[in-house]
């Protein structure tokens, strides 16, 4: 793999994390594209992760202050609350990580018929909730739990995770700001804990071919890409724009499965 390779490889991690369109399930297909199931997965995944991570600790770093100050106060008030609904959003996403890792590391290979088909889904979910007239309701705590129980199921490739929280949550009537404000930031804690389990993994079994300049030019543009693409996903909900990349979800998957299955 070379570096036009790795600028790709952000670009696509950079604009699809925020964009409800799959991150995993465009990364699964860019390296089916190029041929390539990328031994060093491990060490690829968590650099993109972390790229994407931290353009969106730049863009909401005041909401993630308030959010360590609210897990530290004594009262309850709604600072604290919304605190402690991430933690709560976080439970069902750490526990599949835990129990059914190495299940879905099997479906990060490429599997463009599995991708191409949770695309179709993502494509619904995103069409339905852009159907919802304009909810104005609040976070609470079996909206954040229910919220974190479609975050887990957003592993798998071709779920986008912030399509599918975004949509679920204004599904469930909370305020579209809001819907996306609490899915950017429900995602942090889990991206940080799967990136220190990876960290310690690859200290064990190194980063294999990869140069550190791949990966450099891997992390700078999915960064670079992240910042501009969380900021147009805001804007995008507010103005209820979700159900045209419904139809781009739909159209990749029809063309993957013609590529898969016609090639």
């Amino acid at each position: 793999m070379d570096w036009l390779q790795a600028l790709i490889l952000g670009i696509v991690q950079g604009l699809t994390e925020f964009l409800p369109v799959s991150s995993s399930g465009h990364i699964e297909l860019v390296k089916a594209l190029f041929g390539s199931n990328i031994e060093e997965g491990l060490t690829l995944s968590l650099t993109l992760h972390l790229a994407t991570a931290l353009s969106t600790v730049v863009i909401f770093r005041k909401d993630i202050v308030e959010v360590f100050k609210g897990l530290f106060q004594f009262t309850w008030n709604e600072e604290t609350k919304f605190s402690w609904y991430i933690v709560l959003s976080m439970i069902p996403a750490v526990l599949v990580g835990l129990f059914f890792k190495d299940t879905i590391e099997n479906l990060f290979n490429a599997n463009v018929p599995l991708v191409c088909a949770m695309l179709v889904i993502t494509g619904v979910v995103l069409y339905w909730s852009d159907q919802a007239k304009n909810p104005t309701g609040e976070v609470n705590g079996l909206k954040a739990f229910i919220v974190g129980v479609i975050q887990a199921i957003a592993i798998l490739p071709g779920i986008s995770r912030s399509g599918s929280t975004i949509g679920s949550s204004v599904l469930l009537g909370v305020e579209r700001s809001k819907a996306a404000k609490f899915s950017f930031l429900m995602v942090l804690p889990v991206i940080m804990g799967a990136a220190a389990k990876d960290f310690l993994d690859i200290r064990t079994e190194g980063i294999g071919d990869l140069s550190i300049s791949f990966l450099a030019i891997a992390f700078i543009s999915a960064f670079v890409v992240g910042i501009f693409a969380c900021q147009w996903m805001i804007a995008i909900v507010k103005q209820s724009k979700l159900r045209y990349f419904s139809y781009y979800c739909w159209a990749v998957a029809l063309i993957g499965f013609a590529w898969y299955f016609f090639k």
